[in-house]
């Protein structure tokens, strides 16, 4: 069967490429498919555990079965359903606008309204920073920002939540995320923009490139 691999980060720097076609016998797991890699890729076996793996855009055990066609992604560690009218969860690689963000969730019964903005800095691990390389993989990224948003307005009713990230090479001072929560009570709006951005950093197929004075590095290779 033929499967199409996606690879991301410091994934797909080792491998010198960002998306892989492959022939494997019916039947093949995702496990199967991840040793054959591992054998080609050493930084598999590197990562170990702390590779995800998604199997068309959701994401899936090392025992499920591949079938022919499958788009197989493997995910290095992270950098840490709306209307049609309005996209709540984008993944740009333009600048972000803070405004454009809570806009998505204005409206006349949104008591309170709460942003946060990730901003690169200068200074990070002891490091002086030039500049941010985020790389994502865009269609699961949204789709997963979207489950975000969509659990917030389960656990605090009549929340709205709206989350923006960037792509691509960022400067010191440049938003890399905004996130706007939207709630009858003020209260509701604080908690969950608290809870987008830490489950963002988790669960959410985006990698983060420092690029210091001294060398650049994935982030979570050197957590």
């Amino acid at each position: 069967m033929h499967l199409t691999v996606k690879l991301f980060g410091s994934l797909r720097e080792e491998a010198g490429a960002k998306e892989l076609e492959l022939e494997l016998p019916d039947g093949a797991r995702v496990v199967d498919l991840r040793e054959l890699l591992a054998d080609r890729y050493p930084i598999l076996e590197r990562l170990g555990d702390r590779i995800a793996s998604s199997v068309n855009l959701e994401m899936a055990d090392a025992d499920q079965v591949l079938s022919d066609g499958d788009e197989v992604a493997f995910l290095p560690p992270v950098a840490g359903g709306s209307g049609a009218a309005i996209k709540l969860c984008t993944i740009s690689d333009r600048s972000l606008d803070e405004a454009e963000v809570v806009a998505r969730v204005s409206g006349a019964d949104a008591g309170g309204i709460v942003t946060f903005v990730g901003n690169v800095r200068d200074h990070a691990r002891g490091r002086s920073i030039q500049y941010l390389e985020y790389e994502a993989y865009p269609e699961m990224a949204e789709r997963e920002m979207q489950k975000i948003s969509d659990a917030a307005g389960e656990r605090w009713p009549g929340t709205r939540v709206a989350i923006a990230h960037r792509t691509g090479h960022l400067e010191i001072g440049e938003a890399a995320v905004v996130i706007a929560a939207a709630a009858p009570h003020r209260a509701e709006a604080f908690e969950a923009c608290r809870f987008a951005i830490d489950t963002l950093k988790q669960t959410v197929p985006i990698w983060k490139k420092e690029v210091a004075t001294d060398g650049e590095y994935w982030v979570d290779d050197h957590a």
